[in-house]
């Protein structure tokens, strides 16, 4: 029996990474042992892992993940308060297929889409 998905993205850099995950979107380290390479986040009930890759192009980074979520009205406010940056194409609106979507990029260029079920 499956029991969660956990993505595994790359970075560039752990130390912002680091910042960016915690300070603009409110995830915290999940692992108690430091990893040179390696770092886990944990927010609610969901993992994100990410690998040291220092020759990622940003520009060239397909990385995405799309995060299903509630109250995502109240965590969008939260990032707009908190001046993260938020997808030029991808502000919060809802969308066709029933979802309320925004996305945003992270400092290596992965893709966030947060969306809640309408």
């Amino acid at each position: 029996m499956i029991t969660a998905i956990i993505p595994k993205i790359p970075m560039r850099n752990k130390a912002i990474t680091i910042d960016f995950y915690t300070k603009q979107l409110g995830f915290e380290i999940y692992n108690t042992v430091d990893y040179d390479n390696y770092i886990m986040f944990v927010k609610d009930s969901i993992q994100i892992h990410f690998f040291e890759f220092k020759d990622l192009k940003p520009l060239e980074n397909y990385g995405q993940v799309y995060i299903r979520m509630k109250h995502i009205d109240a965590f969008y406010k939260t990032l707009i308060e908190n001046n993260t940056q938020i997808h030029p194409n991808g502000q919060l609106q809802t969308k066709p297929w029933g979802q309320r979507e925004f996305s945003l990029l992270d400092p290596d260029y992965n893709l966030l889409t947060f969306g809640e079920t309408i």
